[in-house]
Parts: C-alpha cells; structure tokens; sequence
C-alpha cells in the first residue's frame, strides 16, 4: 500500500490557482460561478423514483426515493450542485408533508407497483436544518412514512443533536404498524479522509467533527450511511483511489452500515473553473470500479456506486453498457464477477 504522503496537487493552492484560501472568500467565489437554478413547486417534490436495493438482512428490497423541494443548504460546498434545485426561502408549513403525500400517491398507482419496504427523504441538504424542513412538521412527516421499516434522511454532521432523537421516536409512536417499528437512518458526507483536501472542500467541517457525530448517532441507534467521493478536486487519478479507499476505511470505522460513492460531476461552474486551471478532472469509470472492488472485498457493510449518468467517466464506448450491467449487479448483490474482454480497451476486471 502506498503510503499517505502528500503530493504536490494535495498541498495549498499555487499562486496561479483562482480558488480563494479563506471561507468567506470561497462562498462567494463558488456562488458566482453558478448557473441558472431551476424552478421548483414548494407543494412539489423535485423528483421521486423507486429502486431496487440490497438492504442489511442481505435481501434485495424496494426502496422509494423522494427528492424534497426546500431551502438552498447554508453550506457552499466546492463540488455541489443540488442547490439547483432548491428554493431561495424556507417552503411554508405544511409544504413538505404535501410533497410526500404527492410522490407516494403517484408511486402507488404505477402498474408496476411492489410496496416499498425503506424510503429516502433526501433534501439537497440537512433534514435537520429547520430552515429547510419546518421542525412544526415533523410529526406530520413521520405520521406519514412510518409505516416504512427504515426511513434515511441527509445531514450535516454540525446538525446531528436532540432533533435527531425527537423525530426517531416520532416514527415509532404507539400507533406504529411495522412490529419491529422503523429504523432511521443518517446519510452524511464523509467526502473524503484527505484532511487537506476536506477542508479545501469548503464543507467546513473536520474528520473528528464527522467522526463525533457518528459516534452519537450509534450511541443513540441510528444507522450510519455515508458519502464518499470519488476523484474530488486537487487529486490526481492514483491519488483518488488510494484516498477513496481511505474514507471507505474511515467510514466503516465510524460503524457506517452502507458506503456510496459518488464520482465527483462537473457542472456547478466552480468545478470548470477549477478545471481550466488544472485542479479538477471527473474520475475515470475504473477508478470508480476500483474503489467499489476495494470497499466490497473489505467484507465490512454495503458498498454502492452511484451510476446515474455514469457515462461521463467512460472512456470506452464498446464496453459501457457491459461496466453498467455489471456495476448494477455488484450493487444489487456486493460480489464481484469475473473478468470480461473488450476489443477495445482490453480486460475489463
């Protein structure tokens, strides 16, 4: 193993680099490089979708997704761009509970409808930031999705505290359906073990504040998801396998129960402008590969690879949908297949 020294591009920006040193200065460098944001409905969610998931009794579960409308996360994080579908101001109360209300009554009247077991309640933030789900509507939230055996929402590691714990024991109330009652579960970004490249992220916050928020939501049994990604900026591509296998270590350290990478996508403005200058390129599809194969052999909880528009990291169009077949399988079921030949690029392993 190589050991974990720092390279050039790990070190602080050069003098040619346009990325600012101080937070303050990355906020608004990060904001004015941003696109037009999208419309959104407040009484909308965003999108919604079901999906197929192996679940930690190893069966392979339905699990809905709803992508809630709600205020911009306060963070300006260098590689987001789910901001561009957030609104400027907090929805009203009430907005949320309609959204879920909205996605599931459309869920449920496909003609392909299997009933989802787990369901996701992602918000391009921190469901525990008041400013972004009202916390006068979390009883009405979990009125509604209880009847589900886990339930995963975001959040930052500075707002895992007492809201955590209140809306737990909202969705196992007296009333409760599931005889085992629900599960809840925290999805928050690790994005990297890099200390440096961490806080160059401007996610501000430290590799001990993310391990101590863990260490609190294990002391208080909610599950642990984590985000780890892969190939972010100031990495070269050996750099960002070797780091992505790091956070899978530090993330199974801190009794995460499922690990997702995410390859790090362009198309926030700040990311292309980091690219001009050299400092940023999106993750071959191998490394991606690499990395799962790492975390999955590791035999220590779930690993997924987040393919939506994986083919962005392609270098190779004879082998892709192949890589994307087998990617959906290695997910579906964390084993890895045998090797496969491309008249192309060669041995696909």
């Amino acid at each position: 193993m190589r050991k974990a020294g720092l390279s050039r591009s790990q070190l602080s920006p050069t003098a040619t680099s346009p990325y600012p040193k101080s937070s303050s200065e990355r906020d608004q460098w990060i904001v004015s490089r941003r696109p037009a944001r999208n419309v959104v409905d407040p009484h909308r969610p965003y999108d919604f979708l079901v999906e197929e998931e192996l679940a930690e009794t190893r069966e392979l579960v339905s699990v809905a997704t709803i992508f809630l409308t709600n205020r911009e996360c306060p963070w300006r994080c260098l590689m987001c761009d789910l901001w561009k579908s957030t609104l400027t101001e907090t929805v009203p109360p009430g907005a949320i509970p309609t959204q879920i209300d909205y996605a599931l009554k459309d869920i449920a009247a496909r003609e392909d409808y299997r009933s989802p077991c787990q369901l996701k309640l992602y918000n391009s933030g921190s469901f525990f930031d008041p400013r972004a789900v009202p916390v006068e509507d979390y009883s009405a939230i979990a009125r509604r999705v209880r009847t589900f055996k886990r339930v995963v929402v975001e959040c930052h590691p500075a707002l895992v505290g007492d809201s955590c714990t209140r809306f737990r024991d909202l969705l196992n109330s007296r009333d409760h359906r599931p005889i085992d009652g629900t599960r809840l579960e925290m999805a928050m970004g690790l994005e990297t073990a890099h200390p440096q490249v961490l806080e160059k992220l401007n996610k501000r916050m430290t590799i001990d504040q993310f391990s101590r928020a863990a260490e609190w939501l294990q002391s208080n049994g909610i599950a642990l998801r984590v985000f780890v990604l892969v190939k972010p900026p100031f990495l070269d591509e050996s750099e960002a396998l070797h780091w992505a296998e790091r956070s899978i270590d530090l993330a199974f350290d801190c009794a995460a129960t499922v690990v997702s990478l995410i390859p790090t996508r362009s198309g926030n403005g700040a990311l292309e402008t980091l690219a001009e200058h050299g400092e940023f390129s999106p993750p071959k599809l191998v490394t991606l590969e690499a990395a799962l194969r790492y975390g999955i052999g590791l035999k220590r909880g779930r690993v997924f690879a987040d393919l939506w528009d994986l083919q962005k990291f392609s270098d190779c169009p004879v082998c892709f949908t192949l890589r994307k077949t087998r990617l959906r399988e290695i997910n579906r079921h964390q084993t890895w297949p045998g090797a496969s030949d491309c008249p192309r690029c060669g041995v696909v392993q």
